[in-house]
Parts: C-alpha cells; structure tokens; sequence
C-alpha cells in the first residue's frame, strides 16, 4: 500500500507543506534556564527535520517571564533572543523542503514560579502556587495583546515558515475563551464573541502589521472537561469566529493542565480499545471540519497508525496529522512510513518523555529502558 495521500503536499495558508505530517508543539525543557535557543535544542528538532516531517511547530515560546510556566522553555522576551531563534529556523531549513512555525504562548493563571504572580482574565485558584490569580485590567490585556504581535513580528522578521497561537491547555488565550475562568462583563467577557474577542484582537494588529501572507493559525481547545467549562459546541462557534476573522488553521486540542481530569487522563495505550479511540480527538475535529470554510484542520492526538491516517487524508476529515510523543521515540518515522514500512508508531502513550524533559532530558524513557536491557 503507498501512502499516496499522507505524502502528498498541502498548505497551510499560502505556505505548502511537503506532506501532511507536522510534529505538533513540543515543550523540551532543552532551552537555557534564561529561555535562550541552545545547541541541545536545535539537535533535537534537526532529528524531526531530518526523519521527513513536512512541519515542525516549536515548543511553546513564553512572550514574557510571567508567562513562561515550565522550566527551561524557549523565550522571547526582547531582542536578544532573536540570534538564538534564527539559528534555529536557519538549521531547521537546511533540511529539503522543511517548514517551521513559531509557537507563541502566554501560560496565564498556571503560572509555576512563585517570584512571579500568575493572572488571568478573571481569579481562579492557581493550585501550584497556592493561591488566586489575579484579574487582569483592560490595559493589561492590550499589553499583552501587543506583546503577542510584537513577538509574533519577531518570528516573521526570523523567517519562520508560520505562526501559531497557543489558545489551549488552561493557559492565558485558552482562559478567555473558556466560560470556566472568564467570568468579566467587560468587552474581553460574556458572550462567545466576547470572550473570542482577544484572539481576533491579536490577528488583526499582527495582520495589520506583516501582511496576508504569512500562516496564523492556532491551537484551541475543545473541551476543558471542567463544570462550567468550554463544550464542544462553544468551541463550534469560536472556530467559525477564528475562521471568518481570517485564520488559516485550527489544531484542537482539549483539557487543562491544572485539573484531575487532564491530569488522570493521559490518553494512553491502555484506555485504547479500538482503532478508531486510537485517535481521541477525531471527534472533535469532526464536529468542526464543517466550519472550517475549506481551511485546514489538524487531528492531533493518539496518532500512531499510518494506514488510518491514510484514510483521515483521503476521506478529508482531516488535512493534516500531527504527532508529538511518536516523533521523540522515532523522529525518523515520516521516513519510515514513506519508505514502504507500515507498522505502526513505537510509542507506547506512557508519558516518560514528558518527565525527562522536566529534567531538561527529553528522550523516550522506553527506548532507553530497552537499550539498557
């Protein structure tokens, strides 16, 4: 069987894709503890690059230290990061038909550095450090409106390929648009387009400032899996919002990182019964291909089957396959794939790359329990 619609090209806004695969956004914990681009990191995405992915998408890149959660995240804080940053598009470009996006990120309410204070649209308890966020002013948020395009400027100027926005997870975009942590009554809160409201804001300075040539697209949850939380037919209406506004593609995601439910969830092998689970966010990108007005959607999520993804591609409910944890264990697999062999991805979901990189070591914990054996 070839793969015949998988390796075939498509784009994303005017940008074209050598093939449907993009290693979705990645925290590696490999940037310096300042967030500068280091050596370590830029190998580790040579790796992705080098194994065929069509598109890599950064790890979430922090648009100011109050906003940058995890340790050893990449930064861009002002322009000395900017030599960093373009290094690695450079290196990341040097492998044939190779594209990068910058993905950039505010991590609002979870905040995990006591030296700085977590906020969010509204107060919701912060359980890392313990205590309330605190609401943000209207001039507040156009700050940090503004810093979101500043930076998103800052990745046009460096030649990234595209731009994603960071708008799930429980972090600062996804709080907005959630009914769950934005309780204001401002012009940011309340109705859906309300509450959509900083995403548009964004877009329109950035588009006002580079032009309509350049990828937006976003990141967004679908679910918060909260009571009072964002559903899926909410996140229906915000994608056509996003979509009528001008963005160029959706990759949904859902959960937050700071409740049990995301937390005690992780999606692994052993919740997996069926071929179709295997995929767990294809019903959501189900339920908004339809608004999507001929843009693309990206199914993330539980990716490991080439002949699936195959058929997603080839019957259009989805445009793009995106894959993380896959690409850790083999960052060659694209490769794989084309070359003949169908099995499916090693990665086994259990999560051990995901703490290696809390120590600032992301590799797969399997792989090398298996070369110690």
């Amino acid at each position: 069987m070839e793969l015949e619609n998988l390796f075939s090209p498509g784009k994303i806004g005017d940008v074209e894709l050598k093939n449907r695969i993009i290693r979705s956004a990645t925290w590696t914990g490999a940037a310096t503890d300042k967030g500068y681009i280091t050596d370590k990191l830029i190998k580790i995405y040579n790796k992705v690059a080098e194994g065929g992915t069509g598109l890599i998408i950064s790890g979430y890149i922090g648009i100011e230290a109050a906003g940058a959660a995890t340790p050893y995240m990449a930064c861009w804080f002002d322009d000395s990061y900017t030599p960093g940053q373009k290094k690695l598009v450079k290196s990341v470009h040097e492998y044939s038909g190779v594209k990068i996006a910058a993905q950039i990120a505010h991590t609002g309410s979870n905040l995990m550095k006591p030296n700085y204070e977590p906020i969010g649209p509204s107060p919701i308890w912060n359980k890392w450090l313990k205590k309330n966020c605190r609401e943000l002013t209207i001039d507040e948020i156009k700050r940090i409106i503004k810093r979101f395009v500043d930076v998103g400027c800052n990745a046009y100027e460096s030649e990234y390929d595209l731009l994603q926005l960071h708008g799930a997870h429980g972090y600062l975009l996804s709080d907005f648009v959630s009914p769950y942590t934005n309780k204001r009554t401002d012009e940011y809160g309340g109705t859906i387009e309300k509450r959509t409201k900083i995403l548009v804001d964004i877009y329109n300075q950035l588009r006002d400032r580079i032009g309509k040539k350049f990828p937006i697209f976003i990141k967004l949850n679908s679910r918060d899996f909260s009571e009072g939380g964002l559903t899926l037919e909410e996140a229906q209406k915000i994608a056509k919002i996003l979509i009528n506004t001008g963005f160029d593609a959706i990759e949904p995601s859902l959960g937050r990182v700071d409740i049990e439910f995301t937390r005690k969830n992780k999606f692994s092998s052993s919740n997996i019964k069926t071929e179709e689970q295997r995929n767990y966010f294809l019903p959501n990108v189900k339920a908004i291909k339809p608004v999507m007005n001929g843009h693309p959607i990206i199914l993330m999520g539980g990716v490991r089957n080439p002949v699936t993804c195959e058929r997603i591609i080839k019957e259009n409910i989805a445009d793009f396959i995106a894959m993380s944890r896959p690409l850790i264990r083999e960052p060659d697999l694209p490769n794989r794939w084309k070359s003949g062999d169908l099995n499916p991805a090693e990665c086994i979901s259990c999560d051990g790359c995901g703490r290696n990189a809390w120590k600032g070591d992301l590799h797969c914990a399997q792989k090398e329990k298996l070369e110690k054996d």
